[in-house]
């Protein structure tokens, strides 16, 4: 499973992070983004397994300490990819703005947001 993008952060500004968005418990089958939309929100990932889809076909799964959405805020792009729950998921959700005030209060939480980033567009 992926490690946790909160790993690069010491406990206090992890909490903040956590802090920053709203908990939400989302019901499997569920698609919080979707493909070729606007950059307008991203989740972090606390419970649970999403999809990551591109044209209809899975190109990976992810879990527990996962962001999804980030890219496109990162690269102000549209959506690359739509993200199903496979499972129930519990989800810290952020919108655009707060994620770019993050990362900027916390530099490490932007870095760890650019690296994710980045290493997403790599894998295509």
């Amino acid at each position: 499973m992926t490690s946790s993008i909160l790993d690069a952060l010491d406990p206090t500004d992890a909490q903040r992070v956590l802090a920053a968005g709203n908990a939400l418990t989302l019901p499997q089958g569920w698609s919080p983004i979707a493909e070729s939309t606007p950059a307008d929100k991203a989740y972090l990932i606390t419970e649970g397994e999403v999809s990551v889809r591109k044209g209809g076909t899975e190109v990976a799964t992810l879990g527990p300490g996962a962001v999804v959405g980030e890219t496109a805020i990162v690269n102000k792009t549209l959506r690359s990819a739509t993200i199903v729950a496979l499972t129930p998921l519990k989800v810290v959700h952020f919108t655009s703005e707060r994620i770019q005030q993050l990362a900027e209060d916390i530099p490490a939480f932007g870095d760890a947001l650019r690296a994710a980033a980045a290493e997403r567009l790599e894998r295509g």
